[in-house]
């Protein structure tokens, strides 16, 4: 699978430039205290392409040479091993992971004069890495004032961001394995925590009966920090607090995924603390899951993407002038954006390795067009400030987003997490009742 993926980046690389090479960085480990890192997890990109799971490392991808992926790795160090475990090392990137050679990391300015001696176009992300890019404009500068006296000049640098976005942007079907697991794990998880849900427990006693889900199926980590919301901090987009208590009355929000095999899903779901909707919140929730529907159905090969937020947009402001929230005409209304203040982000982003993944989302001015493999969520809401005079008093605090995950298919899509309980009867059967 990486060889394959190292292969078709060589490929695109080799049309576009003449003497390519390619670097890619790991992630490094980072302090969150004293003596304690944060938990490793590897840089996407540099993932996606080899594989390797380590910190401090560097991938250089060299089409046309003898030796076309080269890695700069932590050698195997013992006395280390004996308090956080072996490394791959030097023979382990060659031999587990496919590298034509390998070199000690710290060794890299020692081999990359040599390695990119024949390299005019180089592809590296400026500003992945401090160190790695003092060391880059280095070698462009030695290389450009030595261009004279033979050897080609390193002059052109470029971002190698949009080829591997082209590359993710479209899941195989080894991804779309490992999403749909997300998916399926995250629930798993989403049940148990609807099930838990009760007033009296904490925001963050819900999340711990969620995300131990997720570990017991087998996920790892979770693809993004949860957000658990609760009353009038579901209006509040990125909550992560998750520290209140449940009221009976109030609304919880959720909003979470489970990562498998490096990928995430994300899902959002928006349910009664008590088990049972007030008419106002039901009001608001018909209006959200209706703009939902017109979001996914819109969501087609050969559709642009901009149609699915188009779509919802529609429907929630249909829904805000029916309660008189909004006034005017709806042409007018979307036109002008009057919706902003009750809904203040898109409707859809792309997911896969990152829960906001890569890929563009324009050519130019215009959207593009979905197609096959590419995977996306969908995900209106509607925010009702709790201090917003204008809204009637008995909708005001109201938060509820409802969110899935959409794979674009041939001939229409295919909702991953369909089986979530979504609609407000499924809800109300679930929340609550805890299986023993």
């Amino acid at each position: 699978m990486f060889t394959e993926r190292r292969t078709k980046l060589i490929e695109t690389m080799t049309a576009e430039a003449d003497h390519p090479a390619a670097i890619f960085v790991s992630a490094r480990e980072a302090t969150r205290n004293s003596d304690v890192n944060y938990e490793f997890r590897q840089e996407s990109s540099f993932y996606y392409l080899t594989g390797f799971d380590e910190p401090d490392s560097v991938a250089l991808i060299r089409p046309g040479t003898e030796a076309p992926f080269v890695m700069f790795v932590r050698p195997h160090d013992p006395e280390m091993a004996i308090w956080v475990g072996p490394r791959v090392g030097i023979e382990g990137a060659v031999e587990n992971y496919g590298a034509d050679k390998a070199y000690p990391i710290e060794a890299i300015e020692e081999h990359l004069t040599e390695l990119l001696s024949e390299t005019e176009t180089l592809y590296y992300p400026l500003g992945a890495d401090e160190e790695l890019d003092a060391l880059i404009l280095k070698q462009m500068t030695l290389r450009r004032q030595n261009a004279q006296r033979g050897p080609r000049a390193l002059g052109d640098l470029r971002d190698p961001d949009p080829l591997i976005g082209e590359m993710r942007l479209r899941k195989s079907e080894n991804e779309i394995a490992s999403l749909t697991q997300a998916a399926v794990v995250t629930g798993q998880g989403f049940e148990r925590a609807m099930r838990t849900t009760r007033s009296g427990l904490h925001e963050y006693e819900v999340q711990a009966a969620m995300e131990s889900e997720f570990r017991r199926l087998g996920s790892r980590r979770n693809g993004y920090p949860s957000i658990v919301a609760s009353a009038h901090d579901s209006c509040i987009l990125h909550y992560t607090t998750n520290r209140k208590e449940l009221v009976d009355g109030d609304l919880l929000l959720i909003d979470a995924g489970a990562e498998w095999e490096y990928y995430t899903a994300d899902v959002t779901r928006t349910w009664p603390v008590n088990g049972q909707f007030t008419p106002e919140q039901r009001t608001i929730y018909d209006v959200v899951l209706r703009a939902q529907h017109a979001g996914i159905a819109a969501a087609q090969p050969n559709h642009r993407f901009d149609e699915i937020h188009e779509a919802s947009v529609r429907v929630l402001v249909e829904g805000l002038t029916d309660l008189k929230i909004l006034k005017g005409n709806i042409e007018q209304l979307i036109e002008n954006d009057s919706y902003r203040p009750f809904y203040m982000h898109s409707t859809s982003h792309w997911l896969g390795m990152d829960v906001h993944d890569v890929g563009r989302y324009r050519n130019g001015e215009d959207s593009i067009n979905l197609e096959s493999g590419m995977c996306l969520t969908v995900e209106p809401g509607l925010y009702l400030d709790p201090k917003n005079e204008n809204i009637p008093e008995a909708y005001r605090g109201i938060g509820i987003r409802i969110e899935d995950d959409i794979l674009i298919t041939l001939d229409g899509n295919k909702n991953l997490s369909s089986h979530i309980p979504s609609t407000p009867e499924e809800i109300e059967a679930i929340v609550g009742h805890l299986e023993r």
